[in-house]
């Protein structure tokens, strides 16, 4: 069972950078529709057709979580989860900066596999 909460909630003590991080990955992805995002206990959600991005506010970072159907290798993804017939890869940001147009390419090629 999913419990929302605001959005806001999930930056308590958290670093102001990480909300200024968020903030950028709103901003860049803004445009892309459909597109709405929710907030359930540890996560903020971003919805197309399925849920495509998932980010967790952590102690100095967030967990940047999107979905594609095969690996991909880059230096910026920290960390690959085998789900299903799909895979989770995991980025870690810190600061506004760190979302880069490479970050952004990634997060859409996420965007665009929730589509199909």
């Amino acid at each position: 069972m999913c419990v929302k909460k605001d959005i806001g909630e999930l930056f308590i003590d958290k670093p102001d950078d990480l909300v200024l991080t968020y903030d950028a990955i709103l901003q860049a992805t803004e445009s892309w529709s459909p597109n709405t995002q929710g907030a359930s206990v540890h996560s903020i959600i971003f919805t197309s057709q399925k849920a495509w991005l998932i980010i967790k506010p952590m102690k100095k970072e967030l967990d940047v979580k999107f979905y594609y159907h095969e690996r991909i290798e880059s230096d910026l993804v920290k960390k690959i989860s085998k789900m299903g017939k799909k895979y989770g890869h995991h980025l870690r940001l810190s600061n506004e900066w760190e979302v880069s147009q490479p970050v952004i390419e990634l997060l859409r090629m996420g965007f665009d596999f929730s589509l199909k």
